[in-house]
């Protein structure tokens, strides 16, 4: 198992995304995504957050909440905790030359359109909605979501997407 953070930067209607596109072996090839990363040794989520922010944009966060934990099960990958946070503060400059891929402001009302995972739909929609922590437990069969349950509770996918 693996623990990571993800974190959507916000700042005038958008979020800040990578787009990943500069690694072959990586499970989110192509796919546009928040930022974050794996946890290092002896790293709190914060840690985790506040390292990877800086490392793949270059800014420093100033305000941010923990808003869930995000459990990923898959029949290819090994399973992962997601610490999910957002950030509406942050200082320094934006750095255009990121390891993982492209950095780009994305407005929220196109973040739909974009290639994202299934799951990331739920819970992107649950960051727009919901102010309490919550727990989302996502089981892909390959690219394909198979199922979510929020809060101990099956979700109906076909409501969901």
């Amino acid at each position: 198992m693996k623990n990571t953070t993800l974190c959507y930067i916000e700042q005038n209607g958008q979020y800040l995304l990578l787009h990943r596109v500069k690694k072959e072996q990586d499970e989110n090839k192509d796919k546009w995504i928040g930022i974050g990363g794996k946890f290092e040794p002896g790293e709190s989520p914060e840690d985790c957050l506040l390292r990877e922010v800086r490392e793949e944009t270059g800014l420093a966060l100033t305000r941010y909440r923990f808003r869930g934990i995000v459990t990923f099960v898959s029949d290819q990958w090994p399973t992962e905790y997601m610490h999910l946070f957002t950030a509406d503060g942050f200082s320094g400059r934006l750095c255009r030359d990121c390891r993982e891929g492209e950095l780009a402001w994305v407005d929220k009302s196109a973040l739909y359109d974009l290639p994202i995972w299934q799951g990331d739909k739920i819970f992107l929609r649950l960051l727009e909605t919901r102010q309490e922590f919550f727990s989302l437990k996502l089981r892909y069969q390959g690219e394909t979501l198979a199922e979510a349950v929020l809060d101990g509770s099956p979700l109906d996918l076909n409501a969901c997407l």
